[in-house]
C-alpha cells in the first residue's frame, strides 16, 4: 500500500506532500486517503464475490461524513450503534435498506427513529430489547426486521477491552439461550425474524476464531431455520485486523474462502461489518514538535497532539508507528512522544526510537484512520483537530478545526 509513502525523504499522501497540507491547514491534522478507503472496500468485496453479500461499514470506527459518502458511493451499507450514527448516514442519503443497528443499549427514541427510517434490521442483544422493539413497532403500526446477536463464546485473541464474543462480555445472547429467544421473538407479532448475527471482537489477526464462531452460529441457524423461521441473513460482524507494528497481514482471500465454505449450504445473504480494516491505515495524524526535553532518565518529544486527539495509546496501550514528516539521515533518539495534556498518561509512543527532529518540525502518527478522531475529546478545553480527505492531487477539508467559541457554544453562563 503506497497511499502514504516517502519520496526523497518527504511524506506524501497520494500525490500531495504532507508538509503542504500542514502549511495549508495547520496541526494537529487528520489526513485520509480516498484511494486507501476505496482500496480496502474493494479488496473485501472482491474476496466475497462468489456469494451474495453486503458490506456494512462500521460507522463507529470513522464517522466523518466525507468518508461515509465515499463509501456510500462504493455501494457500502452501514453498521450503526446509536441514533447519532443513524443521523450521520441519513445526512449522506444512505440507502436505509443497507443499514443494520447494533448495540446493547438502544433507547426507545433510537428504536423509533430507526423504524421511521425503515432500516434493514436491528441486531437484538437481549430478551428485553426484543420486547421493546416489538412494542414500539406495534405503536407505529409497522413490522421490525430483526437478527439476534449470538455470543458464541470464542476467544478472538485480541486486547481484552475489544473482545466482544466471550461469555463474560456484555454483548449478544449466550448461544445456549439463543434458540429460546428466537422462539420467543417469532411469537411477537410486530417482529420479523430475518437473520442471525455475531461479532467476536476487534483487531483480530487470525482466521481460526472466526471459523470456530461461524461453525457454532451455523449450527444454530440451521436449527432455527428448520424449527422456527427461515433466515435470510448471516451477519458475521467485523473485526479484521490491520498492521500497526509487526502483525501478520490479515489474509482476506483465505478468510473469504473459509467463510464461504462454512455457510454456502445455508443459502443466506452474508453481511460483513468492517471498520478498522477499511479505515485504519487510510488515515494519519500529523503533529508539530513543540519542545525537546531531556530529564535525568528520558528524552521527550513534546507535540501539539495529545490524548484528547488520539487516546488509543493511553486507553489500550496501542502501538502507532511514528516517523518524521521530513526524514533526515541524522540517526534516531530513544524517547517518549508525549502531548500537552495535563496527565501522565498523555503519550503517543513510549521508549521508541524516533528519527531525530528539531523544535517546530513535524511527526506523522500512522494507522490513525479508525478509532482515532471518533474518540477525540475537548479535555483540557482543547479544540478538536481538522480532518482532510486527499484524492490524488486534490485535498478537501471534511471537518473544520474547532475554535474556542465551539468549546462554550452549548454552555449557559447566565446562572
Amino acid at each position: 500500500m503506497n497511499d502514504f509513502e516517502y519520496r526523497n525523504g518527504e511524506l506524501f499522501c497520494e500525490d500531495i506532500r504532507a508538509k503542504d497540507l500542514i502549511e495549508k491547514y495547520g496541526t494537529p491534522l487528520y489526513v485520509y486517503s480516498k484511494k486507501a478507503v476505496c482500496g480496502g472496500f474493494d479488496r473485501l468485496s472482491d474476496a466475497f464475490k462468489k456469494i451474495d453479500h453486503l458490506i456494512c461499514f462500521s460507522v463507529k470506527s470513522c464517522s466523518n461524513l466525507g468518508v461515509l459518502r465515499v463509501l456510500k458511493e462504493k455501494g457500502s451499507g452501514f453498521d450503526i450503534v446509536s441514533g447519532g450514527e443513524l443521523f450521520r448516514v441519513e445526512e449522506i442519503d444512505a440507502d436505509m435498506s443497507k443499514v443494520v443497528f447494533a448495540g446493547v443499549g438502544k433507547t426507545c427514541d433510537e428504536i423509533e427513529y430507526a423504524l421511521e427510517q425503515n432500516i434493514l434490521m436491528f441486531n437484538v442483544e437481549s430478551e428485553q430489547e426484543a420486547e421493546r422493539i416489538n412494542a414500539i413497532a406495534g405503536d407505529l403500526g409497522v413490522e421490525a426486521n430483526i437478527a439476534i446477536r449470538i455470543n458464541p463464546d470464542v476467544d478472538p485473541k485480541t486486547h481484552k477491552y475489544i473482545t466482544t464474543g466471550k461469555s463474560e462480555n456484555k454483548f449478544g445472547v449466550d448461544i445456549e439461550r439463543g434458540y429460546d429467544l428466537y422462539k420467543k421473538a417469532s411469537g411477537l407479532k410486530n417482529l420479523a425474524v430475518k437473520g442471525i448475527q455475531m461479532h467476536i471482537g476487534s483487531q483480530i489477526t487470525e482466521i481460526e476464531p472466526y471459523i470456530n464462531a461461524v461453525r457454532k452460529i451455523t449450527r444454530l441457524a440451521e436449527k432455527v431455520a428448520k424449527d422456527i423461521a427461515p433466515l435470510g441473513y448471516l451477519d458475521i460482524g467485523g473485526g479484521m485486523g490491520i498492521v500497526y507494528e509487526d502483525e501478520k497481514p490479515f489474509d482476506i482471500p483465505a478468510f473469504a474462502e473459509a467463510i464461504v465454505k462454512e455457510i454456502k449450504s445455508l443459502g443466506v445473504k452474508l453481511i460483513i461489518e468492517p471498520g478498522r480494516y477499511i479505515a485504519g491505515n487510510s488515515g494519519v495524524l500529523l503533529t508539530q514538535v513543540q519542545y525537546l526535553k531531556k530529564s535525568a532518565e528520558k528524552n521527550f518529544i513534546i507535540v501539539d497532539a495529545g490524548m484528547n486527539d488520539l487516546i488509543r495509546p493511553s486507553l489500550y496501550g496501542s502501538y502507532h508507528r511514528v516517523e518524521p514528516v521530513t526524514k533526515h539521515d541524522n540517526g534516531s533518539v530513544l524517547c517518549d512522544v508525549v502531548g500537552p495534556v495535563c496527565e501522565s498518561g498523555d503519550f503517543i509512543a513510549k521508549n521508541r526510537k524516533i528519527g531525530r527532529v528539531s523544535q517546530n518540525d513535524y511527526l506523522c502518527v500512522f494507522g490513525a484512520g479508525a478509532y482515532s478522531f471518533v474518540m477525540s475529546s475537548n479535555y483540557n478545553s482543547r479544540p478538536r483537530a481538522a480532518e482532510i480527505l486527499v484524492d490524488g492531487n486534490e485535498d478537501v477539508m471534511i471537518r473544520k478545526r474547532e475554535e474556542y467559541l465551539d468549546l462554550i457554544r452549548l454552555d449557559n453562563p447566565n446562572i
